[in-house]
């Protein structure tokens, strides 16, 4: 007997592309000029953790009775990420060779060839020096690409019995995935006495950049998707829910420094991310505002959005078209209308057909009967 499919939810598909276009901002903008949402996109880096709990939420929401019934195929599983994956990875570092030069001139030789050959293997992100390595945010590749290596075990426990017992044990993993950033400041390895989204140490970059300390928010995500179905879609709670998740995010992003950013940067955001996502999984009057074509539609790019973002940016002002078209002066408004344009595009004209043939030649039919969901899952489990 086959499994059903899960039903699409649009409504976190229109939530990526908030998040997507919050890390835009958060890495080419001022946020002061954005008025009340400038704590909002002084945090973009939080779009980034929301991404991967989502990430966990809907792997397990579309394959995790699969996975419980002993019938998910591991091997299918990992070809299919992988083809969902690195067509962008790919295109995002061909697109990144003009760091090369500034990459050689940062590091050392060895550490220099070291990047050059784990970038492309998806294994620079275990290594803090060169997590960033010619594309800044390429970093949660390494992170989503070991964490798509355990979930099929992750998936194939058992599905909670009771409500109570099960919200303790995400409890649990919510407060392992603060303590790394209470040992950091605790411990400050690095002597920064109040570090922000701008300070650098190494043991800051391991912190925020490797995948370690942002496995605890994938797990959250996969047992998210448990208490999900614990939940009826209609019910009011997940409304209320929602609008408690929003509410307290905005006032923590609000407190800005009085809220330590090592807490702040992933493990203390969980359980309002996991309100949220709740709340967008249901029926109710916010999940229809979220699911509207228009942001669905952008959602669904939100991916090659988030990969290729950095390095079009730097393109499209290194080369000054800009200012040869005489459109400067609608900057950075056009840059960013051409990037939702161009990651669009990149969807449907690389991401996608290149799927369709690693999937054809590698012999990864998908792995569960899931739909083509609108969201990060299934086929759209990244950014």
């Amino acid at each position: 007997m086959e499994t059903s499919k899960p039903a699409r939810l649009n409504a976190l598909t229109g939530l990526r592309t908030f998040a997507a276009i919050n890390i835009v901002l958060f890495h080419f903008s001022d946020p002061r000029k954005f008025g009340f949402l400038a704590p909002v996109i002084n945090a973009g880096y939080a779009s980034v953790s929301f991404f991967i709990l989502l990430s966990g939420f809907v792997l397990a929401y579309n394959y995790a009775e699969r996975a419980r019934a002993g019938k998910l195929d591991r091997v299918k599983f990992w070809k299919a990420r992988f083809t969902r994956l690195y067509p962008i990875y790919l295109l995002s570092l061909l697109l990144s060779w003009r760091m090369i030069p500034q990459e050689q001139g940062a590091h050392t030789h060895a550490m220099f060839w070291t990047g050059m050959v784990l970038t492309p293997l998806l294994l620079q992100g275990f290594i803090p020096a060169i997590a960033t390595f010619l594309n800044t945010p390429a970093w949660t590749m390494s992170a989503e690409c070991s964490y798509y290596a355990v979930f099929p075990w992750l998936a194939s426990w058992r599905r909670p019995e009771a409500f109570r017992p099960h919200l303790i044990k995400m409890a649990g993993v919510w407060c392992l995935g603060i303590l790394p950033g209470a040992l950091y400041i605790v411990l400050n390895p690095d002597g920064i006495a109040h570090p922000d989204r701008f300070s650098y140490g190494t043991w800051l970059q391991a912190l925020k950049y490797t995948p370690y300390t942002h496995l605890a928010s994938f797990i959250f995500g996969v047992m998210l998707a448990s208490l999900d179905e614990m939940i009826p879609r209609g019910s009011q709670l997940r409304l209320w829910l929602g609008l408690a998740g929003f509410a307290g995010l905005f006032t923590l992003l609000e407190m800005g420094p009085i809220i330590p950013y090592a807490l702040i940067h992933d493990g203390l955001l969980m359980p309002l991310f996991g309100c949220i996502i709740l709340c967008l999984a249901g029926h109710n009057l916010l999940s229809s505002g979220f699911g509207l074509p228009p942001l669905v539609f952008v959602g669904e790019a939100s991916y090659c959005l988030y990969l290729l973002h950095y390095v079009l940016w730097n393109l499209i002002h290194d080369s000054h078209i800009l200012n040869r078209l005489h459109l400067d002066q609608y900057d950075p408004w056009i840059s960013y209308a051409t990037l939702i344009a161009l990651a669009i595009l990149a969807l449907h004209l690389v991401e996608k057909p290149a799927q369709n043939l690693l999937r054809k030649w590698m012999g990864a039919g998908a792995p569960a009967r899931a739909p083509k969901p609108a969201m990060v899952g299934a086929d759209r489990d990244g950014p």
